[in-house]
């Protein structure tokens, strides 16, 4: 038997769950893990139902959640369970990746941990479980302290650098039941519902196709996840390109009656496509904006025409008045009206692993006093 050990020297530790945790089952771990030792948990982007409800900081990486990147670059010991840490968490030069911290990984996988991300790390070939009992059997002092500033630093951040995306995304948590399935489609909104969107209870799922670009998998997940628990209440966050990839299986949600709640971003655009074309490509756009020849049908009487009944939201505010929709055990597609050229933040840049846009002078020094002492 290996024993871990847990420096005394160690200060602001963090925990990083990927899939592989899911997959190993330990939830339950996870949470016995943070009530004992109060070590804050992040996760990738794949994995952010994993911590819900009060224990919830967010998703590390490209567009992960602002305080989740800082917190990560100010600790000083990083535990990862089953997350392969790949291109999107560490960026191209590893050296940044979480540079104050010590690396502990755990992955059933000899070959990731093969691709060395710190000369020093230590590395455990075993189950994800195997590795949580044995952690959990270390004699750990508690970091209450740790994880008071953490939260109070995501309470700070909490609404900093929303954009309406956002503003949707925590108007939809409010309107869910406790525990729900989300199954969220490719693009600009899976960015936005990984950073916003959030669970009252711990047992949810978020399911999302995470960085395979797999655009239109929304409603088809949608479908295997209601008929895969009788045919249970699902919603499907879907983007108006996601939506249009598979469209035509409106037919199947009416003809098997899956209570399926289909709520379209519209921003008339292929948001994440454009906002590559826009930063990369001089504003030479094709065919993702109105101006470029993207079109957008009339979802509402697509739905109708299918027989699912379905209404215009002209703003995330007025979603409030379907909220009853949101609840009953009859599909509905809500088409929620967004405005164009919305821009995904923050965003890490990588060649110099900051986060942009900066924050404000004052706000930056409140961070800091938490998380940098």
């Amino acid at each position: 038997m290996w024993s871990l050990i847990f420096h005394t020297t160690y200060r602001k530790p963090v925990l990083i769950v990927g899939n592989g945790a899911r997959s190993a089952g330990i939830s339950e771990l996870i949470y016995e893990f943070i009530i004992k030792t109060h070590i804050p948990v992040l996760t990738t982007m794949n994995t952010v139902d994993m911590i819900q409800d009060e224990y919830r900081i967010g998703f590390i990486g490209t567009y992960g959640n602002r305080v989740a990147n800082m917190i990560l670059n100010e600790c000083d010991v990083v535990i990862s369970v089953g997350a392969r840490l790949g291109l999107r968490q560490i960026g191209h030069k590893k050296e940044l990746f979480a540079p104050k911290a010590k690396l502990i990984r755990c992955d059933v996988d000899q070959y990731e941990l093969a691709r060395i991300i710190k000369e020093d790390e230590e590395d455990y070939t075993m189950d994800a479980k195997a590795f949580m009992k044995q952690l959990l059997a270390e004699d750990i002092r508690d970091y209450t302290e740790w994880w008071n500033n953490c939260m109070e630093a995501k309470k700070l951040l909490d609404d900093y650098d929303d954009t309406d995306g956002n503003k949707l995304m925590k108007k939809i948590s409010e309107l869910l039941p406790k525990n729900p399935i989300v199954t969220v489609d490719i693009g600009q909104t899976v960015c936005w519902a990984a950073q916003s969107l959030s669970f009252k209870g711990t047992e949810g799922r978020i399911i999302i196709g995470g960085s395979y670009g797999a655009m239109g998998i929304g409603l088809p997940y949608a479908i295997g996840s209601s008929i895969s628990m009788n045919n249970g209440i699902t919603y499907c966050i879907t983007g108006d390109g996601g939506l249009q990839m598979n469209i035509q299986e409106l037919e199947t949600v009416r003809r098997e009656k899956l209570p399926i709640k289909i709520l379209v971003v519209n921003n008339k655009e292929l948001g994440k496509i454009s906002e590559i074309q826009r930063g990369s490509y001089n504003d030479r756009y094709c065919i993702t904006t109105a101006e470029s020849g993207y079109t957008v049908p009339d979802f509402v009487k697509i739905a109708n025409a299918y027989g699912i009944k379905a209404a215009n939201v002209s703003n995330y505010e007025r979603l409030d008045e379907y909220k009853n929709w949101m609840l009953d055990d009859e599909p509905c597609l809500l088409n929620i009206m967004l405005t164009s050229g919305t821009l995904l933040i923050p965003k890490i840049k990588w060649e110099t692993c900051t986060i942009k846009p900066d924050l404000d002078e004052e706000m930056q020094k409140k961070i800091n006093a938490l998380i940098n002492a």
